[in-house]
This record gives structure tokens, sequence and C-alpha cells, in this order.
């Protein structure tokens, strides 16, 4: 029944569309829907529901159902909105038809879906699960092939492949990625002996290395996993792989072509909570040699210029024992690295510097054992 418009206008049908929102509304109209909603709210669409309920009818057989889920997750595939397709190809295999092309079909299109997605081992499962259903499916072999390229599990991309082809010697998409896995598989293991020759030769390395350690009497404290520290004296216990630097350089103990060891040394100056690193200390150089360098120009935090070559006391710590060491700034390295009660840490031996007699000192090493010069 037609209405009278405000202002004397043209009349207007009951129910008709407003000019100004008749797009929205016509895209409300299930015929003329261009999406379907993820979730339809039987109250407020209650023509979308009707529909549903006649579409998934349960009284329909559990073949047809799952054909209307795969028609509906293809729908879903051509528009591209993947994640909506894996679940209707869910809900299709989940009415468990008889039908194993059906099931096979269902399986190869979420694993399609997946693979889109990126959930490349998921969809090597459906592959898995739909060659099983149907051994000469063609676009399940692809698939799972595809899945193995993904997943750089290259010699088995070729099994699949050449499965593929004595179905189909042709199949151009199983011909060009067997070329293609089978090139990347010979660089993988080009590189795979390339690798194990390098880590041969690091382990020899660090035998040389080790041995060179062994050699000079020098002690190794290893970083164990549990609390208590284990010291290796003859370095029979030690592991090549526990033995490593801590250092924030990454500097490491080496040899020289000469076949002296440069070692990472690590000076801390407790009173300013300071530290000095050098990364290559050459075994038979003398530490007064290294401070005439390193304090050539007073540091910037040193305001009271207390800290000169001439002025300072070297010590190591006994961990074990609690004890400190003076040692002589004349002597070489590897003279201290060979004390009876040196041990080096993490491969990184530590020195603490101190002014002489200053206050700082004497408070630090109160209450301690020193043994001096």
């Amino acid at each position: 029944m037609a209405e009278a418009g405000s202002g004397g206008g043209a009349a207007r049908y009951r129910g008709a569309l407003h000019p100004d929102t008749w797009e929205e509304e016509l895209e409300a109209i299930p015929m003329f829907m261009k999406r379907c909603p993820a979730e339809i709210d039987a109250a407020r669409q209650p023509e979308l529901a009707c529909l549903q309920s006649l579409l998934f009818d349960e009284e329909q057989g559990p073949a047809e159902l799952a054909r209307m889920y795969k028609n509906e997750g293809n729908e879903y595939f051509r528009e591209k909105d993947y994640r909506r397709a894996v679940i209707a190809y869910t809900e299709g295999l989940k009415k468990k038809c008889e039908d194993p092309e059906l099931n096979a079909v269902l399986h190869t299109n979420r694993g399609a879906a997946q693979f889109y997605l990126g959930n490349y081992r998921s969809a090597l499962n459906d592959a898995v699960q739909a060659k099983k259903l149907k051994p000469t499916h063609l676009k399940a072999i692809i698939r799972g092939a595809l899945c193995h390229m993904e997943l750089k599990n290259f010699s088995e991309a070729i099994a699949w492949c050449e499965e593929g082809l004595r179905i189909d010697s042709k199949e151009k998409k199983l011909v060009e990625m067997r070329a293609k896995a089978d090139k990347l598989k010979r660089a993988e293991d080009r590189d795979a002996r390339k690798a194990k020759v390098m880590e041969k030769k690091e382990q020899c390395q660090k035998e040389i290395l080790l041995a060179a350690i062994k050699e000079r009497n020098i002690k190794l404290v290893l970083e164990p996993s549990n609390e208590d520290e284990e010291i290796s004296d003859g370095l029979a216990e030690l592991s090549l792989d526990g033995f490593h630097s801590d250092n924030a350089t990454g500097a490491k103990v080496h040899l020289d072509a000469d076949g002296n060891l440069n070692w990472p040394v690590l000076f801390l100056y407790p009173e300013h909570e300071q530290t000095d690193f050098i990364a290559a200390f050459h075994e038979n150089s003398r530490f007064i040699d290294h401070l005439m360098v390193m304090f050539a120009e007073l540091p910037p935090w040193d305001l009271e210029r207390k800290y000169l070559p001439s002025n300072l006391e070297l010590y190591f710590e006994d961990e074990e024992r609690a004890e400190m060491y003076e040692l002589n700034p004349e002597h070489t390295l590897l003279q201290v690295l060979q004390h009876q009660r040196y041990f080096v840490k993490a491969g990184t031996p530590t020195v603490l510097a101190f002014v002489k007699c200053s206050p700082f000192s004497k408070k630090y090493f109160s209450g301690k054992k020193v043994h001096r010069l």
C-alpha cells in the first residue's frame, strides 16, 4: 500500500528501499548479497538463518552435506578467504561421508588453503591423507611436493615429484619442480660437505690450541652446569665445546703464525668501576709495557690523576681460596698464567689494578689474605 511522501512528495510503498540508503538495504537481502557474513544471527537475519538451515539440513546424507561444504569452501577459496575456506572444508570432512574421492578432494582443497596461509606442515598432512584416499590424485601429489619445497625437504620433494611423474610423465609442474628440487638438493649437499670440512678444521685447530695451553701448564676453569666449579689441571677433562670466551667482543685465545699464544685480557679498576680490554695480549709481553700504552694519556675518569703506570699495583684473585696475589708488572703474561694459583676463567685472564697505598685499596684488601711481592 502506498503512503504519501513528506512535503507532498511522491508516494512510497510500505517497506520500500530508502533513496539514500538503498545500496546498504539491498545488500542485507540474501538474494542480492555479495558476501555472506561469517556469523549469522538468527534474530537479526532470519532470512539467512532459514536459508542456512535449508542448505545444511541434517536430514540430508553425509555425502550431500560434505559436498555442500566443499562448494562453500571453493567459493571462499576463489575470494582468497583461505581461513574461511579451511573452516568449510573441515566441516565437510567432519561429515565422514563414505566417498573416498570426495574426502580426497576435501583434503586436497583444505591443503591448498592451508598452503596459501603459510601453514605448510598442515597442508602437507592434508596432501598425505588425500594421497592415501586416492593414490593417483595428482593435485594432492603436486601440493605435497610444493609443501616439501617450502619446508626445504628437497629429497622428499624429489620423491613426491617422481611418484607423480610415474602417473603422468609430462606433468609440467612436476617436471619443473623435480629439476628445481634436484638443483637445490645438490647445493644443500655441497654446503653440508663444506661445513663438515670447516668443522673438522676448527676441531683440529682447537685440539692444537689446547695442546699448546697444556704444554705451558696453564690451568683453565670450566663453566659447569652446576654451581660447583671444576678445575682442569691437565686439561684431560676439558670439553672442546666448553672452551670459549665470554668477553663482549668475542675475542678468543689463539696461536699466531710463530706458535705463540695471544689472549684476550680484562683489566678491572674497582675504585672507579671501570675496565680496559686487550683483545690480543701476546704471552711474552710484559704488563708494564701495556700499562705504558694504556696510560700514556690519563683516562677521563681519573680526576685525581693518580693512574700512572709507576703508581699502580696489579693483582689477580684466587676465587677458590678467596685470596689475592700481587703480580710483578715486569713479568710477562705467560709467567703470570703459569702461577700455581692462577686459573683462567671463561677463556679470559683477568687482572685488577689499584693505586698504591690508596685509601680505597686499603679498604678493599681489609680482611682479605693478600700475597704480596
